[in-house]
Order: C-alpha cells, then sequence, then structure tokens
C-alpha cells in the first residue's frame, strides 16, 4: 500500500512512526511550514517533519493546501492508494480527498462526534471528562464529520494533563491506524456515519487567554482547567501585579467565609485559595519572569500572606 502522511504534532508522529513500524510505502510526509522560536529565530522543525528525515523519506510543506495547485499536481503525480491526515492543522478540500484509492484517513483524538475540532485532547480534560478516545474516520470535506471507522476508549485519571493524555491516545492511536489500514486493504471495514445528535462541544482552538482563572467557579473546575491547559497555554491568575501560572493543584472540600481568589492558608510546601466552590491547594507554580517552581520554593523567595487575592 502506498501512502502518503499529512500531520504536525507530537501526537501525530506517533501515528506516523506506527506506519513505518508497519513498513509501508510512505512516498511523502506533509506538515506545517517551518517555524521560528526565540531571541535567534532559531528554525524549528514539526515532530512529523524531523521523523520523517530521520527515515529519509521526502517532506512537502505548503502553506495553504487548499490553494497551492503545484502541491495538488505533487499528490496526483505520487498516486498514493491512501492519504493518513493526524492533526495536520490545515482543512483538506475535496480535490485533495479525491486523490487516493481508499480516500483520505483521519486519525482523530476523541471519541466522535463529541469534540470535533481543533483541541479536542485539552477539552476533555477541561470539561471533566472521565473518558476519550481515538477515532478513525473516512474524511469528507466537512470538519471532522466523516464516517467513523474504528474507535478505541481511553479513561481520564484525575491527575491527568494535556500532556500525559496526549501520550495515551497516541499509544492508542498507533494500532487503531494499523489496525484500520489493514481493515481497508482487505475490504472488512464497515463505515458508520456520524450522530450528530451526539456531537456535543465543538473543541475550539486554545488561545493564552482562555488561561485566566476565573476564582468564582469551583474548585474542580479549576483544577480541570489547569490539567487541561498543561503544558500550553498554561492557566494563570495575578498575585502582586505580576502573572502566577499555576501548573499543580489540590482540590479540597473545605469553604471558608473568604471572597473567590483569597489566600486563606500557608504552610511550608503550598499555599490554599478560596474558590466559589471549594479550595484549591497550589503545589507548583511559575512567577512571571521565572522558572516553574514547587510552592514551597516559590514561598520561600516571595513574601505571601493570607488575605492576600490572587486576580
Amino acid at each position: 500500500m502506498k501512502a502518503v502522511f499529512m500531520g504536525t504534532p507530537l501526537f501525530a508522529a506517533a501515528a506516523l512512526q506506527k506506519m513505518i513500524d508497519m513498513d509501508l510505502d510512505i512516498a511523502a510526509v506533509v506538515t506545517q511550514p517551518d517555524k521560528t522560536k526565540g531571541r535567534g529565530r532559531k528554525l524549528i522543525f514539526s515532530p512529523v517533519k524531523e521523523l520523517a528525515l530521520e527515515h529519509n523519506i521526502p517532506v512537502l510543506q505548503p502553506v495553504r493546501v487548499r490553494r497551492d495547485e503545484e502541491f495538488k499536481k505533487k499528490l496526483a503525480a505520487i498516486a498514493p492508494d491512501v492519504i493518513v491526515v493526524v492533526a495536520f492543522g490545515q482543512i483538506i478540500p475535496q480535490d485533495i480527498l479525491d486523490i487516493p484509492k481508499f480516500g483520505c484517513i483521519n486519525v482523530h483524538a476523541s471519541l466522535l462526534p463529541a469534540l470535533r475540532g481543533a483541541a479536542p485532547i485539552q477539552w476533555s480534560i477541561i470539561n471533566g471528562d472521565r473518558v476519550t478516545g481515538v477515532t478513525t474516520m473516512q474524511m469528507d470535506a466537512g470538519l471532522d464529520t466523516g464516517d467513523i471507522l474504528l474507535q478505541e476508549k481511553v479513561e481520564i485519571s484525575g491527575q491527568d494533563t494535556g500532556g500525559t493524555l496526549t501520550q495515551k491516545l497516541a499509544l492508542a492511536g498507533g494500532p487503531l491506524l494499523e489496525k484500520t489500514l489493514k481493515g481497508l486493504e482487505q475490504g472488512t471495514l464497515t463505515p458508520v456515519p456520524q450522530d450528530d445528535a451526539k456531537t456535543g462541544m465543538y473543541a475550539k482552538m486554545l488561545t493564552k487567554e482562555m488561561g485566566r482563572i476565573d476564582f468564582s467557579r469551583s474548585a474542580g473546575q479549576i483544577d480541570c482547567l489547569i490539567r487541561g491547559l498543561d503544558p500550553w497555554p498554561s492557566a494563570y491568575g495575578f498575585w502582586n501585579g505580576k502573572l502566577l501560572k499555576i501548573w499543580k493543584c489540590q482540590v479540597l472540600e473545605e469553604n471558608t467565609d473568604a471572597a473567590p481568589g483569597t489566600v486563606t492558608a500557608i504552610d511550608k510546601k503550598s499555599f490554599t485559595v478560596q474558590t466559589g466552590q471549594g479550595c484549591l491547594r497550589i503545589l507548583d507554580v511559575q512567577l512571571e519572569g521565572r522558572k516553574r517552581m514547587d510552592a514551597g520554593s516559590f514561598l520561600r523567595g516571595n513574601h505571601m500572606q493570607a488575605g492576600q487575592s490572587l486576580q
């Protein structure tokens, strides 16, 4: 089976690695253009590009696949049997969907039709879900609306972050993709249309602004936000006029008479903040301009007092 792979982040790289392990004929890898980072404007390759180069697979990096006619001609000339798309970051137009014999297969990090969209992993944690999963589907011109091929459920623990859940779903996605590709070739899969009545919340793109904590919400909801936005873009409040990222916390059922956002207790290893319902024991933080540290180290270097407010 001749394949083309389209993807960008670490989650996609895990799927590409599975295809490499399957010894498929991967004719090309398509990924987003390189980015620059830091003061030195160092050029950064996507995890998918790094893996492709490591295995001497040709890499294509169109800026906009929908408008790049030269790119479409290259794909048509390759004449792949299948195109596998995993977190590529661009909508695939119909004229590309029509190129491969077996169509375009997408690996999506949710149990579709729930959490269609760009950030299903993070939103499953933010929403407080206990179960998510991976779906392979036959792509159509819609956004994550194609027929479902196979699904695998994955449990979300109370300690999972966006980072750890990405790893868990990547581990589940590789074998599911292998099973899907073999089923396509053997003609043993039965596509199932998505039930739009069960669509649920759309997993919109993450922004830095959505990380600002509203302490009037419950401790449980804030904990889900903190874990879901770890490692990016992170959840934060403001202390003494400086941005304070909160990386790790513990939900406490107790309540005080203090207003939401008020520091109610301080010990050697943590400090506690009142929320709209329950309290949060803060364990790991990062003050603006500083590195991430445990709360005990932060408290030894900063004079925090009970009664102060996180805004």
